[in-house]
């Protein structure tokens, strides 16, 4: 089909396990709580390196949480 463009872009769904655990782990290790990092390590709209830097700059993580919430 002329024009046609398949999305091929991934889902956080096919995102191997281990990479859902790694993002958890660190997101605990920066002072964020289980269920709150559990939450934000399957969503991919929530940058990992942006909610560390929060952390890491002084930010609670559950304000770090609710300021890069995807709209």
């Amino acid at each position: 089909m002329a024009g046609h463009v398949e999305d091929r872009t991934p889902t956080w769904r096919s995102v191997p396990r281990e990479v859902r655990v790694w993002r958890e782990t660190l997101l605990i290790q920066a002072g964020f709580v289980s269920e709150l990092a559990g939450r934000l390590a399957v969503d991919a709209d929530y940058d990992l390196h942006a909610l560390l830097s929060l952390v890491d700059g002084g930010c609670p993580p559950d304000l770090a949480a609710r300021i890069l919430a995807p709209r």
